[in-house]
């Protein structure tokens, strides 16, 4: 799935989510760059917040009221900070946000929707003094942070500096059909064996086990949800964030591509799958047609003024029975230029906190920390996405988009899997079309 489709999901989140439209998460579009800004040297750094006024600017393109909650918050706490929260809308943000970043008057803290040419053009402060004065290796699951890190070309991620925090998440996983599941005698499958058995007893029953869409391409969900569990996290998000030598050709990779071909095959999935995009799915599947439907958390609150109370979620299971889940958070970094980052960092810091959590929760997103300690009304689905959540982080086994891995890969996942839904080429081929994407864009 690409950013593109996350973005235009929610316009909620740059580069995530504009509920209305869309469909996912693609990868967001290179920044234009703008005038080199020396990184600010590695400093002693303080977590005491100053008694006296300050006023700390965040720029930004997440309208969800995520931030502007967090910050009214933070300034309760610290009467002291005033926070001036300026929004721009998505793709104006990102083709101005080197500018800005780069300007004599840069903000305190920029959401970035990747760190693109951000880190090489050295427009960010190195965050690795706050992870270690904050403990935030203790307070964030590595994979969450990781997701922020990258060498200071900005080439490969998940290795090196630390650029940006979270700020709350999104997370792909399994709707199901309560009324449905009942009917059939299906309980939440705990591992994958169980998972196929009950897609078995739906087809044998002559109900749909699988609700897709495929227009856009969120077959990938279905495929990247196997491999992850197939190959491990860790193996998957080293291919997402372009380590040298990683690759698909895996009997993870295989294990997807073969799975998504033989559910065609086998009638699992709607047979106009490629004609219909998300939003349509998730109107099907709240009609009752389908058993299970691969999704992100964004949708969960459509899904239950549809069908309330009647759908439950789940963090995709592997053999093992250990979850894992696709995701990506906003997040917020500190411009090397910013006046402020010690106050910066210290509402940063309150992003994870429980406070947070229950702010980021009621917004539309999934918390930072603290997934146990927020709850929706008896019986909403997002109670289910909170314990998905959990057992995700539980397990470290959160995933980065696989469209996000290069420019083009979203348009690659689009292409190959309709053609192997339509049984046009085989999984190998699948395989090696994203394989080779992949190459191209690491080179």
């Amino acid at each position: 799935m690409s950013a593109r489709s996350f973005r235009r999901t929610r316009t909620a989140v740059a580069c995530a989510l504009v509920v209305a439209a869309a469909t996912g998460l693609t990868a967001c579009t290179g920044l234009t760059p703008g005038g080199q800004a020396k990184a600010a040297p590695d400093a002693p750094v303080s977590t005491k917040i100053p008694a006296d006024k300050v006023t700390l600017t965040v720029i930004s393109s997440e309208n969800a009221g995520t931030t502007k909650a967090l910050a009214k918050a933070f300034e309760a706490a610290h009467p002291q900070v005033k926070i001036d929260f300026q929004y721009t809308a998505p793709d104006d943000y990102d083709k101005s946000l080197n500018l800005k970043l780069s300007s004599d008057s840069a903000p305190d803290l920029a959401l970035l929707n990747k760190l693109g040419t951000t880190v090489k053009a050295g427009l960010l402060r190195n965050l690795d003094p706050y992870v270690e004065a904050y403990d935030w290796k203790a307070t964030y699951p590595s994979a969450q942070l990781d997701q922020w890190q990258a060498r200071d070309d900005g080439q490969e991620i998940g290795v090196g500096h630390q650029w940006a925090a979270p700020a709350g998440f999104s997370v792909v996983g399994v709707y199901y059909n309560k009324t449905l599941a009942a009917k059939l005698g299906i309980k939440p499958p705990a591992n994958r064996t169980e998972f196929e058995a009950a897609l078995a007893k739906a087809k044998a029953a002559g109900q749909l086990p699988v609700q897709l869409g495929n227009l856009q391409g969120h077959a990938s969900f279905i495929v990247q949800s196997i491999i992850d569990s197939s190959d491990g996290p860790g193996y998957t998000s080293a291919w997402v964030h372009g380590k040298p030598g990683s690759s698909l050709l895996s009997r993870g990779g295989m294990d997807g591509a073969r799975t998504l071909a033989s559910w065609a095959k086998s009638g699992y999935l709607p047979s106009g799958a490629n004609g219909n995009d998300l939003p349509a799915s998730v109107a099907e599947f709240t009609k009752g047609k389908g058993l299970f439907l691969f999704n992100g958390s964004w949708d969960a609150q459509v899904i239950e003024k549809a069908m309330p109370g009647k759908a439950g979620f789940f963090a995709f299971p592997g053999y093992d029975g250990k979850a894992t889940g696709i995701g990506t958070s906003v997040a917020y970094a500190i411009p090397a230029k910013a006046k402020n980052p010690d106050v910066a960092a210290a509402f940063l810091d309150f992003m994870n906190s429980p406070e947070a959590a229950k702010i980021q929760f009621a917004t539309g997103f999934l918390p930072v920390a603290h997934a146990d300690t927020v709850k929706a009304a008896d019986g909403h689905v997002m109670n289910d996405v909170a314990k998905g959540w959990k057992a995700v982080n539980d397990n470290n086994g959160l995933v980065n988009f696989f469209a996000n891995s290069t420019p083009t890969m979203n348009d690659t996942l689009t292409s190959t899997s309709q053609q192997l839904i339509a049984g046009r080429i085989t999984p190998e081929a699948y395989l090696d079309a994203l394989q080779e994407d992949w190459t191209k864009g690491h080179k």
